[in-house]
């Protein structure tokens, strides 16, 4: 009689136990291997915040699996290589993943699927509630907007969150494995989230209970902690964005179109692979960029956090701090880069890629090219974010710029948003402004017009 079969549940961006069509197809063999791969082509673009997360989202995965009896393989190299090895060590029949619609990660799995042999790759579910691809305009054609993609995303609706019940899943134990690394040295005083299943089902249900009802309100004001900090576990895949859709009702629609942003950009990125490094619109590739030393000076000032504008310089020190940033000042920042300091949107985006926790390609990519004026957008490069309207209007009294401006503190309320129209002017310990915002604005409109060929249409907005 044949022995018992062994399948590899090669986990990836899905570091959970429930709600996993890929696990649930891969506990129909007799027993099951957990694997990861530490693959350096993911791991050096990563800042050390993000690889700290990743560790101990792997140990916290690790640990529920010894819970129910296995535990997680952990090998480093490439996945052509360690995964063919891995599941001839097990004697596997097979090997599963959810499936990756990224531009790195299909062509890697193609080069994985060619390297088993005749092990099949089996590809089951995705991170995303309907997968990339398959929502598409009525001829076929990919969306280049998002208000349609949503409609046809809402109309197409996803199934509802699979059972995949590890405690009835028989684990297969004593393959080598290198074990998790250790976390890298963190910049001082930053603490980061809670990593894991565990973590993310907690934050989610805390976010329902006390944020949600209040999120169509104030999602846009960062000095009210009333985002839902999910991005971070939808990125590394702890839960699935259907386990969040399926916990809202039809009063909470502002935060499922924010579900489907992502699932936009994913899909952006899946029919268009090059807009991760390249203009999603060509032409904007000429628009004139500072260069030279006065340039470099101006990204380092605003990735310090040193501009002399209060909310840039607040979201750029949060960022440094926590390795997250507020999704309102994320644009304000990526505006301010651009159309203030003429910055291409790629510098921006890979500081931010090296920075954040939640960094994920498409959403990140796509957010700064939206806001750049070069991405997915009816209406470009006419929307310019005014640094300061911007502080007024979503942190009001002030707040959110004074936790991580200390040099402010001592301007009451939304002065200060503007601290050069204090009688003492500008605080000693703070900086001068290092553009004038409306002078930058009205060249960047200019060089816009000079690429267009014509002249303003009049709609630019300095919002």
């Amino acid at each position: 009689m044949p022995g018992p079969t062994t399948s590899v549940m090669w986990f990836r961006r899905d570091l959970r136990l429930r709600d996993h069509p890929a696990l649930a197809a891969a506990a129909g063999a007799d027993r099951v291997v957990a694997l990861f791969v530490l693959d350096d082509a993911l791991r050096r673009p990563s800042g050390a915040p993000r690889l700290a997360f990743l560790y101990q989202s792997l140990r916290d995965l690790d640990a529920e699996l010894r819970r129910h009896g296995g535990e997680l393989v952990v090998r480093r190299g490439t996945p052509e290589n360690v995964v063919p090895a891995v599941a001839r060590d097990a004697g596997a029949t097979s090997v599963h993943i959810s499936t990756d619609f990224g531009p790195y990660g299909a062509a890697r799995d193609k080069r994985v699927d060619a390297a088993l042999g005749e092990v099949p790759l089996i590809r089951t579910g995705s991170a995303y509630a309907v997968a990339p691809g398959r929502i598409v305009k009525s001829d076929g054609q990919p969306f280049r907007v998002f208000t349609p993609f949503y409609r046809t995303w809402s109309a197409h609706g996803w199934p509802a969150p699979a059972e995949s019940d590890p405690a009835r899943i028989s684990w297969r134990r004593g393959i080598s494995s290198a074990g998790v690394p250790q976390d890298p040295k963190l910049p001082p005083r930053l603490i980061l989230p809670d990593a894991g299943e565990q973590a993310a089902y907690a934050t989610w249900h805390r976010f329902r209970q006390d944020g949600l009802r209040h999120y169509s309100d104030d999602r846009n004001r960062p000095d009210l902690d009333n985002t839902s900090r999910m991005s971070v576990y939808l990125k590394y895949g702890a839960i699935h964005p259907r386990t969040l859709l399926a916990d809202l009702g039809k009063q909470d629609e502002t935060f499922r179109r924010e579900l489907a942003w992502r699932e936009f950009y994913a899909a952006v990125l899946h029919f268009w692979p090059d807009s991760a490094r390249d203009y999603f619109v060509p032409s904007m590739r000429r628009m004139p960029y500072a260069t030279g030393k006065i340039a470099d000076a101006h990204f380092a000032a605003w990735t310090a956090g040193r501009t002399g504008y209060p909310i840039v310089d607040a979201g750029m020190r949060q960022l440094l701090a926590e390795g997250w940033m507020h999704n309102r000042v994320r644009m304000i920042v990526a505006s301010f880069l651009v159309k203030d300091l003429h910055l291409e949107w790629t510098r921006g985006a890979r500081h931010f890629m090296r920075h954040l926790v939640d960094a994920d390609l498409a959403s990140n990519q796509h957010g700064w090219q939206w806001t750049a004026g070069t991405g997915t957008d009816a209406a470009p490069y006419f929307r310019v974010f005014n640094p300061i309207s911007q502080g007024k209007k979503f942190d009001p009294d002030g707040n959110y710029v004074r936790r991580y401006v200390p040099e402010l503190r001592g301007l009451p309320g939304a002065a200060a948003h503007e601290p050069w129209q204090g009688p003492a002017g500008v605080p000693a310990d703070y900086v001068e402004r290092i553009v004038d915002h409306a002078a930058e604005r009205t060249r960047s409109l200019a060089n816009y017009r000079r690429l267009r060929g014509r002249p303003s249409n009049g709609h630019a907005t300095d919002r």
